[in-house]
């Protein structure tokens, strides 16, 4: 059973993260004047993930 359940439970909490990640993180980071570096830095993130996920899928 929790075979079924788990790829609904993995999409729940990437949903949350990305709402607190687009709700609270992100205006914070622009807020403070730190636009550039941030948004380098999800940047650089997302292309790590996404080379990762390739390499090791």
């Amino acid at each position: 059973m929790s075979q079924a359940l788990l790829p609904w439970g993995l999409a729940f909490a990437v949903g949350a993260m990305l709402y607190v990640i687009s709700h609270e993180i992100i205006p914070e980071t622009h807020r403070s004047g730190h636009q550039k570096k941030a948004t380098l830095g999800l940047s650089i993130g997302l292309v790590l993930m996404l080379f990762l996920d390739v390499s090791l899928g």
